[in-house]
């Protein structure tokens, strides 16, 4: 108990440490100072206009001929300066008819999903070792949840060109696409890696790498 006694202020000075740094950072916002090398900078509040907070063209379809048949538009801190430490973005997502967006992941953000057109079947896979796979058919208007950093997906399955929104919960998601991150890494894992991994023979391992 006297130890539990000696620890208690000790963690009381340290709470209230990080909530005063954290209170003295805040502010309306942040805008990226697009002169600097990153986004720790912000842009002079006095130089900040509507502009940096506006992005458009995002009626735009996206271009989906290509092999997987689908297109991601973000709207990322990159692309709209004024949502630098807000912690949201969003992106449009297109896709072809049978076309997919293929198993992916955000390491840093959640991801809610709503359909503007079409059919699309979506889902995702908890963490080992249960590995469940939760999938859903979505029409026009629906909405489906992808937690944090599991892997993912979403397929047109219908005969026309569909559309949908993802909001996520970071303004810097990441996105980590499972076929090329595992066989398009530069440099190449090693096939003896994904041989064993994969369950898979050399030259099927040597295939896949030469087309990612």
């Amino acid at each position: 108990m006297a130890n539990l006694s000696f620890l208690l202020p000790i963690l009381a000075l340290s709470f209230s440490s990080v909530f005063v740094a954290y209170a003295s950072t805040i502010q309306d916002f942040c805008v990226t100072n697009p002169l600097s090398q990153g986004n720790s900078e912000c842009k002079d509040p006095k130089l900040v206009e509507a502009n940096d907070f506006f992005l458009s063209g995002l009626h735009i379809a996206g271009n989906t001929s290509n092999p997987a048949g689908s297109k991601v538009t973000p709207v990322f801190a990159s692309q709209l300066p004024g949502l630098n430490t807000l912690g949201i973005s969003l992106a449009r997502v297109d896709i072809a008819p049978w076309g997919i967006n293929p198993p992916h992941t955000h390491p840093r953000a959640t991801e809610i999903f709503t359909v503007l057109e079409g059919t699309l079947e979506v889902g995702f896979i908890t963490s080992n070792p249960e590995n469940r796979h939760f999938w859903k058919v979505l029409q026009k208007g629906d909405v489906f949840v992808f937690p944090i950093g599991l892997i993912h997906y979403q397929r047109n399955i219908g005969y026309g060109h569909a559309v949908a929104i993802a909001a996520l919960s970071s303004q810097n998601p990441g996105a980590i696409t499972i076929g090329n991150a595992v066989f398009g890494a530069t440099p190449d894992v090693a096939s003896e890696v994904l041989v064993k991994a994969f369950q898979l023979d050399k030259n099927t391992v040597n295939y896949l790498q030469s087309k990612f």
